[in-house]
């Protein structure tokens, strides 16, 4: 089946050399990989430069006892190396989403307690770091550097090798999702026949982290397969795009930073030159969609899919709010009407289920209706949470909203709404139980009185992590008493 794939794209795409296939004159070694800042600083990191830092780290892991190793690295250079070290070196890789001491703690620990050692660009307080844990830029600059341009790489088994990452999923409890490498590169192998020279032609940025797998794909493993420069550092602020604004890039992101930078004070001087933009982890609202066009000069496209099933399907909200199916993949639907991905590198038949709840079209695309798992029982009432927050949207007066069930004498739902301008100017002066009593008689116009929300919440931003979904456990605490 892959073969096949491949010989059906190979007119379709521009030459790939994927991370498992590389040799050292795989590409010539002035070819710039990575770029510091905005690209005409001419801060630059070559093919010359991969090949000698990876020999070192290898020549530094083979000396650690430890089969699995922990990486994490906010510098996407430094993490590169790491990832193709470890790889070269058949490492199993965990990718750690934070570096919270109880959170490594627990998945650095195996069946028989060892703990995994961490490489990491972090610098800790000498009290708080912790056990077996090295440092990229110091193994980096204290072993002799040696000539590497007629070495010979170790070959990468990308059918053996496995990166683990962790995801919230659809309980909201991180588990443990293990990805071999053959699974990532079909990932975005599929990306770069859609597209092609749409955004390989650009630079490429991104501000979502390179220790998930849309970051780790999109961002870093795509651009290096496809002989394209990806950015040092992850964007943080809206601000830092006043920088970006004299040269073509394509940039990876998530609708909570793109809504941060339509709100950015100064605007005018955040339009880019000819940008390609991918956002993916939420669902982008029509309207943020739109807005993003204007102030960024492109119409978003989305991506659609998840750690265990890597994309899907895409879709670009001016033309219509169905999602299209990435090539070679196939979506069916569930007995209870949730989308089934059908995979090429998957053999089983039945594919891959998700909690996502669509509307199936004779063409093959298809329309999310919300999850499954945001679908409650309410005194016997089933109620979609992903319905209610669509309405509190519709009125034209939130810029966010999260609706949650939550646990009393009784099981009742509750709201935290982010008022926009328009809210903001309307509800001035109110009192709280005023502001409570507007939205309960508004939405009494579409739902049951037995399932609006029993308790809001007004805050200025709802919590969300890196690739930002949103904190449910963060939220349910606003309304603790």
């Amino acid at each position: 089946m892959e073969n096949m794939v491949n010989k059906t794209k190979q007119n379709q795409m521009p030459k790939t050399i994927h991370l498992s296939a590389i040799k050292s004159d795989s590409r010539p070694l002035g070819t710039i990989l990575c770029f510091d800042g905005a690209w005409e600083d001419g801060v630059y990191e070559t093919w010359e430069d991969f090949l000698s830092g990876t020999a070192l780290l290898r020549q530094y892991i083979e000396k650690i006892k430890g089969e699995k190793w922990l990486l994490y690295a906010e510098d996407c250079w430094y993490f590169f190396l790491g990832l193709t070290a470890l790889l070269q070196c058949k490492k199993e890789i965990l990718l750690s989403p934070n570096m919270s001491p109880a959170y490594i703690a627990e998945i650095r620990k195996d069946s028989e307690g060892v703990r995994a050692p961490i490489l990491t660009d972090l610098i800790f307080q000498k009290e708080e770091e912790p056990e077996n844990t090295h440092y990229l830029p110091a193994i980096l600059s204290s072993i002799s550097k040696t000539d590497t341009r007629t070495q010979k790489l170790p070959v990468i088994n990308r059918e053996e090798v496995s990166i683990t990452m962790y995801t919230s999923g659809s309980t909201g409890e991180p588990r443990a999702i293990k990805q071999r490498l053959i699974d990532i590169e079909n990932d975005y192998f599929f990306k770069i026949s859609e597209w092609g020279e749409d955004y390989l032609k650009r630079k490429i940025c991104a501000t979502v982290s390179q220790h998930h797998l849309y970051g780790l794909s999109s961002a870093i493993l795509l651009p290096f397969a496809a002989g394209v420069p990806f950015r040092r550092k992850r964007i943080d602020f809206p601000e830092e795009l006043e920088k970006l604004t004299n040269t073509e890039y394509a940039i990876f992101t998530v609708p909570a930073f793109l809504k941060r930078t339509v709100e950015t004070e100064n605007t005018s001087s955040l339009k880019l030159k000819s940008p390609w933009i991918l956002t993916s982890g939420g669902l982008l609202e029509y309207e943020l969609a739109k807005k993003t066009n204007e102030v960024l000069g492109f119409w978003p496209i989305e991506g659609f899919g998840s750690t265990e099933t890597g994309g899907i399907a895409w879709r670009q909200s001016c033309n219509g709010s169905e999602w299209t199916p990435f090539k070679s993949i196939k979506i069916s639907q569930s007995e209870d009407g949730c989308l089934v991905a059908h995979l090429p590198n998957i053999k089983d038949p039945a594919g891959i289920k998700t909690a996502d709840m669509i509307d199936l079209y004779d063409d093959g695309r298809f329309l999310l209706k919300g999850r499954i798992d945001s679908v409650v029982k309410i005194e016997e009432k089933r109620i979609s949470l992903t319905e209610i927050e669509s309405r509190i949207l519709q009125s034209g007066l939130a810029d966010d909203v999260c609706v949650i069930s939550m646990e009393g004498k009784r099981q009742y739902l509750a709201a935290a709404i982010v008022f926009n301008n328009k809210a903001k100017g309307q509800f001035s002066g109110l009192k709280k139980n005023e502001i409570n009593k507007f939205w309960r008689v508004y939405l009494t116009q579409y739902l049951e009185s037995i399932v609006i929300p029993k308790k809001w919440r007004y805050p200025s931003e709802l919590p969300v992590d890196t690739q930002g979904k949103k904190k449910k456990e963060d939220i349910k605490a606003l309304f603790k008493e």
